[in-house]
């Protein structure tokens, strides 16, 4: 699947991403707003076994970020079972050198219809940490509400931290409300 945005072409992970993946994921500021299994330092290792995965078999989807023909980041749908069946998560990063140019923004806004379509989804949450309001922001920019604020929830490099759970649903799919 390759869905291609006004900034960037979302596209399957590959085993020739390996080098733009360490260059672009390897930095503390990227790993200090991601759940740990994220690491820092990001070695050739870490790309090996994260693109295995990407490109295995599971239910999840895992795209790459692709600027200029450089894998810059990755965002993804992570479906919940049993009870939450109809529920996804979706994760992103992005290389910072790209902050702050709406790649991310569009990224979700082009996945979000095919996620819903793809998996049967109700909902779509993204966990946020507190010291991370662009996150919020891009995600308030795609139509997703706060919905809770999971008090000391988050221990990232010592520090505890608040998460902010933002949700989409089907029905607001509608994107006539959306911020460009």
């Amino acid at each position: 699947m390759n869905l291609k945005t006004p900034f960037s072409l979302l596209r399957p992970w590959e085993e020739t991403d390996r080098e733009s993946l360490v260059r672009s994921a390897d930095n503390p500021r990227i790993a200090a707003f991601m759940r740990d299994g994220f690491p820092h330092p990001y070695s050739v290792a870490d790309a090996d076994r994260f693109i295995a995965m990407a490109t295995g078999d599971h239910p999840n989807l895992f795209l790459t970020i692709e600027v200029h023909g450089e894998a810059v980041g990755g965002i993804g749908i992570h479906r919940l079972d049993d009870i939450y069946r109809h529920t996804a998560e979706i994760g992103y990063w992005l290389a910072e050198t790209y902050w702050g140019r709406g790649i991310v923004s569009d990224a979700i806004r082009a996945l979000l219809p095919v996620a819903f379509d793809s998996y049967d989804l109700i909902r779509i949450q993204a966990g946020v940490f507190s010291n991370n309001p662009g996150s919020m922001r891009v995600l308030e920019k795609n139509g997703f509400s706060l919905e809770a604020v999971h008090k000391r929830a988050i221990t990232k490099q010592g520090v505890t931290l608040n998460e902010y759970l933002y949700v989409r649903f089907r029905d607001d799919s509608d994107t006539a409300h959306l911020i460009p």
